[in-house]
């Protein structure tokens, strides 16, 4: 099912199993902040976004080789080269995606809303090597006229087969619908985004499939973000206002017991976050990512998960 209906979707979303599939990747890829710069057509709905001067290519790139590092502890990290051509490129979770449907892999190539970034979607590269290399089956919504930019826009629960779409410029309901199928979940609940909210992974995180990092303010109705976070009882947190422009809720799980976010984030961290995530069994990871973080985005949007 999809639908915009809260509590229809609530009733029928607390009675799956957390056994559609597994709740964290088996692998992950990067690509490296090259040529690293604004990019004004992204910066039109992205009130993230750092002003020109705020970009430093060097620093941005020393801190991506630190986040392969790291996430490479829990699992195997790939990195591509990135390109001036394609300065959002860092952010390829919006344009590559997988799933695994009926026990067989997919990949997905997203709709982007802005040239600058359809581009992306052209790469030989990733997609030969999940295509190709991987043996996924590609379904390609980038040639469709409705915006839906993946993970960014669509933040999904492996483990129950869920997902919520928040509805901004980036992704509208037919898109939404595309990406409920291309995925194959079970169930999906689309919202609306707060004004100046571009991706629904900044306002929300699903981590291991039994927690939930809320926040509030970037739903145009706070109740939608409550019930998202009642699915998960005491694991539902809602963050603060000051959590959410640290990039708290741009946060991911690679492994069970982990939840990595960048140190900005970590640093915002309320106490009772803090608690409520050490409830869950997860323990918070960070690496420093000021420089890649003017670009508009944080740790979760640079990392493109394969199950």
């Amino acid at each position: 099912m999809i639908t915009r209906d809260r509590e229809c979707f609530l009733d029928h979303a607390g009675r799956l199993a957390p056994e559609f599939g597994p709740a964290t990747a088996r692998a992950a890829f990067l690509v490296a902040p090259e040529g690293f710069h604004r990019a004004e057509q992204s910066a039109r709905d992205n009130r993230y976004m750092a002003d020109a001067a705020g970009f430093d290519a060097q620093a941005a790139l020393a801190e991506h080789r630190a986040l392969q590092a790291a996430l490479s502890a829990c699992v195997p990290v790939v990195a591509f080269p990135g390109s001036a051509d394609t300065p959002d490129a860092v952010f390829p979770n919006n344009v590559f995606a997988t799933a695994r449907v009926e026990g067989k892999g997919r990949c997905i190539v997203g709709r982007m809303r802005h040239p600058v970034r359809q581009r992306e979607a052209a790469r030989r590269d990733i997609r030969g090597f999940l295509a190709d290399v991987l043996g996924y089956a590609c379904i390609d919504l980038s040639t469709q006229p409705h915006p839906c930019e993946l993970t960014g826009a669509l933040v999904i629960d492996r483990a129950r087969g869920i997902g919520f779409v928040g509805v901004s410029e980036r992704c509208d309901d037919v898109g939404a619908a595309l990406m409920h199928e291309a995925f194959g979940l079970r169930a999906t609940f689309v919202f609306d985004l707060a004004p100046g909210e571009y991706h629904t992974n900044v306002v929300l995180a699903v981590l291991a499939g039994r927690a939930a990092l809320v926040c509030p303010d970037g739903f145009a109705y706070p109740d939608d973000a409550r019930a998202i976070a009642a699915l998960y009882g005491d694991a539902g947190l809602l963050l603060s206002g000051a959590e959410h422009r640290a990039f708290a809720g741009n946060a991911i799980s690679l492994s069970p017991d982990i939840v990595w976010m960048s140190a900005r984030a970590g640093a915002s961290l309320a106490p009772a976050t803090r608690r409520g995530l050490s409830a869950a069994g997860l323990v918070v990871r960070t690496v420093p990512l000021d420089a890649i973080e003017a670009g508009g985005g944080s740790l979760r949007c640079c990392v493109a998960e394969i199950f």
